[in-house]
């Protein structure tokens, strides 16, 4: 990796990492030279006292649960996508969900990156994985946990891990009002809650999860009704209704109310990777826009507003899950306790009407868009929205002068 970035630099040519090319922005695009990462993975140390894991940079999120299991380790939270390499997981700021826990990044407690001058850079916390005291370079790992790509190329990453646990989930079908009335006590007392709500209905999935020992109880969804729910059901007949929705869009709220009842009230013990992740293979289009936790209802409302007066016909659920406050310089949950609010668009039809609208009011209420989805913001509007994002700039131009890793979605979230 050293040798490519020193001969892209002295040639003057750009050099852009991908992982698994999960992101639904350019921030992998190359402008000259693409390099995988898909060489670099695996367990490389793991400290089984301290519960810390070093891992290469390609490496798979969903490979990481079977790499931790003989240590009696897993990582603190996921995402409900598993697909990503952990070096692109961190520097887009992927996260789960959970108002006590913080996006993927968080996690991070040290690094090791090829910067633009072609040096190898190690990054670590300290040695107990919280105490920056003794750390290598700690005071840079704010930004190099969640650095989009402009800092250095990741080569490995070492994770704050914990325990093992098992999650308990209760999902069910919910007025919407119910739960918007009562969404941050709920916040409040669950270990996870997300929940995503049909358009043109009343109504909402509620998805609860409780953390338990590992193995404590685990009673997981037998292997015909996982089956019954993930692929025929939300895969192959929710694949089918957005089909149906783009070719009939009169159809559409009667389509959502149907699946809304269709999707039921399971509950079930498992180890916590299989709970937190699912399987997607409908095809869509997403924005997903991070905002103060206390602003969730009024920009919920605001967006069923926004699509009755529109007419618009919305097949997807918008999602709502939280996170909390973190000090990473470019995390959407910097200095705050969040929620994010996910929308989407099935595969064929054009989302820049819904998504620049439900953008505007997101942005009204100090939203910040998730690095690797959908979104319109510049450098300009972004630096207000962060605190350090001037010093996000300094670092980069200390790390990368001569802009080796630049493109040009970096290009117009961090400026020139």
């Amino acid at each position: 990796m050293v040798d490519v970035v020193t001969r892209a630099r002295a040639t003057r040519r750009r050099v852009k990492a991908v992982g698994a090319g999960h992101s639904f922005t350019a921030i992998a695009q190359a402008d000259d030279v693409q390099v995988t990462l898909d060489g670099l993975q695996g367990l490389i140390a793991v400290d089984r006292q301290a519960r810390t894991a070093t891992l290469a940079a390609g490496t798979r999120l969903h490979q990481i649960p079977a790499l931790l299991a003989p240590h009696g380790l897993a990582m603190t939270n996921l995402g409900d996508i598993d697909a990503q390499s952990i070096a692109g997981a961190i520097s887009t700021g992927t996260h789960g969900t959970g108002a006590r826990f913080g996006g993927i990044a968080t996690q991070v407690i040290g690094a090791v990156l090829v910067t633009g001058t072609g040096e190898v850079l190690r990054v670590t916390s300290g040695e107990d994985g919280e105490n920056a005291e003794g750390g290598e370079n700690a005071d840079l790992l704010p930004a190099v946990a969640l650095g989009l790509g402009a800092l250095g190329i990741l080569t490995e990453v070492t994770l704050q891990c914990v325990d093992a646990f098992d999650l308990h989930a209760t999902e069910r079908v919910e007025p919407l009002e119910d739960v918007l009335a009562s969404v941050h006590e709920r916040a409040a007392s669950a270990d996870h809650l997300e929940f995503y709500w049909f358009p043109h209905t009343d109504l909402a999935m509620t998805k609860t999860n409780r953390r338990l020992p590992a193995g404590q109880r685990r009673d997981p969804l037998p292997a015909h009704r996982a089956w019954l729910d993930e692929v025929v059901m939300a895969n192959g007949v929710f694949g089918a209704t957005c089909a149906l929705g783009r070719a009939a869009p009169v159809l559409v709220p009667r389509i959502n109310r149907i699946a809304a009842r269709l999707s039921g009230e399971r509950t079930y013990t498992d180890a916590s990777h299989r709970v937190f992740a699912t399987r997607r293979t409908v095809r869509f289009s997403e924005m997903e826009y991070a905002i103060p936790a206390g602003e969730v209802v009024g920009a919920l409302r605001a967006i069923r507003s926004l699509i009755e007066e529109r007419g618009w016909r919305i097949s997807f659920p918008l999602e709502v899950r939280f996170a909390a406050a973190d000090d990473l310089w470019l995390s959407t949950a910097h200095g705050r306790d969040s929620a994010y609010i996910a929308v989407h668009r099935a595969q064929g039809e054009d989302p820049r009407p819904y998504f620049h609208a439900v953008e505007a009011l997101l942005r009204a209420r100090g939203g910040r868009p998730h690095w690797g989805k959908m979104h319109t913001r510049r450098a300009a509007d972004l630096a207000p929205a962060y605190p350090r994002f001037a010093d996000f700039q300094a670092l980069r131009e200390e790390l990368d002068p001569d802009r080796v890793f630049a493109n040009a979605y970096l290009r117009r979230v961090l400026g020139s």
